[in-house]
Formats: C-alpha cells, sequence, structure tokens
C-alpha cells in the first residue's frame, strides 16, 4: 500500500480531533464538567498519537531516498542535543500534573513567566526541533511529509491556541500576546520583553528530571521501538477498527 496516503491521513485526523475537541471545551465542560471533557479530550488523543508514532517507526524509510548522513557523527550528535532540547519546550501547564490527569480540575491557564519569556508557543518551536533533528537523520520523501505535518498543525495550534486563551482571558491575554512572541527571543530583541536577573529561578522545574530521564530513556528505547514497530508492520492491519474504511482502502 501507499504509506505516504497513511500518514497523510494521520495528519488530517488526528488535528481534526486533538485540536477540535479542545475547541470544543467551552461547550463540553458546561455538560459534562472539566475533569471529564480532559479524558473526552485526552483519550482519542493518545490513541491516536500512539498509532501514528508506531505507524512512522514501522515507515520512516518509505519512499524517495533524498539523503543519507546519519552516520556522520557530528550529525548525530547535533541531531540528538536538538531533539533532547526540544522536550524542554513545553506549555508551562504541562507541569501541572495533577490536573493533566484530571485529579484536580483542569484550567485554561494565562502564563507570561519561565519558557513563554522566550516563545509564547514553546511547544510548536519543540515540535520544529524534534521534526528537524528526525528529519536530519532520516532523509526520506515520507519522513519529510510526516514532519511537515506535524510541524503545520503545530503552526495552527498557535492561532487556535491564542483565540482560545483570548475567548478565556480577553484583555489580560491581549496585554501578554503584546510582550511576547511566537518566534523564540523576538519580543526580547525588540524590547517588548525584560528577562529578570533570576530569570533561570523560572525556568528549574521538578519535572523536568522526569522530562530528561525520560527523554533519555527513550533514546535508548529506540531499538525496542523499532522492533516493536517491525512486529505491528509484519502482522499487517486487524480488522474490526473504526476507521477500517480508511486505512483497508489505503493499504
Amino acid at each position: 500500500g501507499n504509506s505516504h496516503l497513511v500518514t497523510l491521513a494521520f495528519g488530517i485526523i488526528f488535528p481534526i480531533v486533538h485540536s477540535g475537541l479542545a475547541s470544543l471545551r467551552p461547550y463540553g465542560e458546561k455538560i459534562v464538567g472539566a475533569r471529564i471533557w480532559r479524558v473526552i479530550f485526552a483519550f482519542p488523543s493518545l490513541c491516536l498519537a500512539y498509532s501514528w508514532i508506531v505507524y512512522f517507526i514501522s515507515h520512516a524509510h518509505d519512499g524517495i531516498q533524498f539523503y543519507d548522513i546519519s552516520q556522520i557523527g557530528w550529525v548525530h550528535g547535533l541531531a540528538w542535543v536538538t531533539n533532547f532540547a526540544s522536550f524542554l519546550f513545553l506549555y508551562p501547564s504541562v507541569y501541572n500534573l495533577k490536573e493533566v490527569a484530571a485529579v484536580e480540575k483542569p484550567k485554561i491557564h494565562l502564563w507570561e513567566t519561565g519558557i513563554i519569556r522566550i516563545t509564547r508557543h514553546p511547544q510548536y518551536v519543540g515540535q520544529v526541533m524534534w521534526s528537524a533533528a528526525h528529519l536530519a537523520m532520516v532523509g526520506t520523501s515520507f519522513t519529510a511529509l510526516t514532519m511537515a505535518l506535524l510541524v503545520g498543525h503545530h503552526a495552527f495550534a498557535c492561532w487556535n491556541g491564542d483565540r482560545r486563551l483570548e475567548d478565556e482571558h480577553g484583555e489580560n491575554f491581549l496585554k501578554i500576546k503584546e510582550r511576547t512572541s511566537v518566534i523564540p527571543f523576538q519580543a526580547i530583541w525588540e524590547g517588548r520583553q525584560q528577562l529578570p536577573e533570576d530569570y533561570w529561578k523560572e525556568l528549574v522545574r521538578a519535572p523536568f528530571i522526569l522530562i530528561a530521564v525520560g527523554s533519555i530513556g527513550a533514546y535508548f528505547a529506540h531499538p525496542y521501538m523499532q522492533a516493536g514497530a517491525a512486529l505491528a508492520r509484519n502482522s499487517g492491519l486487524s480488522a474490526g477498527g473504526i476507521l477500517d474504511p480508511i486505512f483497508l482502502e489505503l493499504n
């Protein structure tokens, strides 16, 4: 089958589900409450993300091979550092683990400290970094298409996130928007944002330890990820899922 069409389908379905449910949050929370809506939002997003990741690992080398520089030492080192650093670009709400898990009532927070002083949409920047690092290591048309879809979704999420914050916080968000930027450091070099002398204290967060350990662990787990993805690829698509009409046709 055409794996490019499958990843394109993932790249269309995932943003519709993920950003769509995020946009419906104000309405959904009125009906089922904030905690239940977090579960409704997270479950399909995680299932689709997991499926897409497995499919990507299985087919990363499909299509046209534009280049292969993965064996060059400094390229591998630069890609590793870029990939590791990308996981440090997280929206501050991610650190509220109890809200993420819906143990506490999730809220749409308004932030201007920490990484937000550098970029208002750190996860977009992190995705660009992650995608660039992986594309450097795997220079195929399949990987290029998948990375473009991921970055495109996060670019849309910048606009959608700003819209949702403005709806929730109004003028307070617009003031912060004036003092921040999407492009890293732009607001700083334009004089709209000033870093305090003890800025480093805003960046030091306990969850960074878990993120660092998880990122390093994921790197060393790559062979096992590839083995698992190969098993999934060799076993083929098992009929019975709600997306069968799409993926059976594409495969």
